[in-house]
């Protein structure tokens, strides 16, 4: 009995070919792990950031016969937290720690508010001279501070504001990088679409400021405000200049009157110096999370 082939049809589609299920890390919306090598270059960087401030630790707890030893010494001592106690009386940093959080608190919160609402008008307002305006702004930011300190010093003195706080405050209101830095970041975040959505509502400019400027550059608010913290905290020739340790100091002048003599006590100002960051870690310890947070949720809208 003869066989019959039966032919598929002309318009038939072949099923599709079997597809191999490839790594976890390498599917759509895996997780990427990283390996050994990510890992050992990880824990290397680690080390190293964290070397400089375990080493002030450690000599800090030790004297100056034992630091001019070869090799030094690279563990702990005894006298910790003695150095510690004698620093924080000797450089008066309580009061120091004061007058530097509110000098960097203030500088930090009018520089991201006035950055903001300049960098705004520079991105998204049409007015004449806008240009000129921005390049001379960046203009400023290549003049090194250290010209700027003779006619600042003249005009602090004339004003009666040597050894106060107003003479490091009123210098550090504005910031040439604020702006730009804010300016930057509003052309990408900040669509037209939704400036034009307000002014059709009826919303004043200082409104749209207030309801959308500041809402969408909250991430990159963050970010400036955490930069001019630590750049005022850690600022030391103004500081230097116009204040005095027995005065109003800041945290970096009060470091500096210590351990002073024919023989500095190199211990004893360690000691200061590590008493001076531990308000930076602990701010970025506490604010750290949100601070990366609004750096990724800038990079997404961006």
């Amino acid at each position: 009995m003869p066989t019959t082939v039966t032919k598929p049809p002309a318009d038939a589609v072949p099923p599709p070919p079997k597809r191999t299920r490839g790594p976890k890390s390498a599917r759509a919306g895996g997780q990427l792990h990283a390996g050994p090598i990510a890992y050992v270059i990880l824990a290397l960087f680690t080390v190293g950031s964290l070397f400089p401030l375990v080493w002030s630790a450690i000599a800090a707890s030790r004297d100056n016969s034992r630091l001019a030893q070869s090799p030094p010494p690279f563990w702990f001592g005894s006298g910790l937290l003695d150095k510690l106690e004698v620093a924080w009386k000797d450089a008066n940093l309580g009061e120091a720690f004061l007058n530097t959080t509110l000098v960097a608190g203030i500088s930090a919160v009018t520089i991201v508010v006035l950055s903001t609402v300049a960098g705004f008008a520079f991105a998204k307002l049409r007015f004449r001279g806008r240009g000129a305006l921005m390049l001379i702004v960046i203009g400023t930011m290549m003049v090194p501070p250290q010209l700027s300190v003779i006619p600042l010093y003249m005009m602090v003195a004339k004003l009666d504001w040597t050894d106060q706080l107003q003479a490091v405050i009123f210098p550090s209101l504005v910031s040439a990088f604020g702006v730009f830095f804010m300016r930057q970041y509003l052309l990408q975040a900040l669509p037209d679409e939704i400036i034009e959505a307000a002014r059709v509502d009826g919303a004043s400019s200082w409104r749209v400021v207030w309801h959308v400027v500041f809402p969408a550059a909250r991430p990159a608010m963050a970010v400036l405000g955490m930069l001019t913290f630590v750049q005022t905290w850690n600022d030391f020739l103004w500081p230097f200049l116009v204040l005095t340790q027995m005065g109003n100091p800041t945290v970096q002048v009060a470091i500096a009157g210590l351990g002073r003599g024919y023989t500095p006590d190199q211990s004893l100002i360690m000691a200061g110096a590590l008493l001076g960051t531990l308000p930076l870690l602990l701010v970025f310890a506490i604010f750290g999370k949100q601070i990366v947070g609004g750096i990724m949720q800038g990079a997404v809208k961006g």
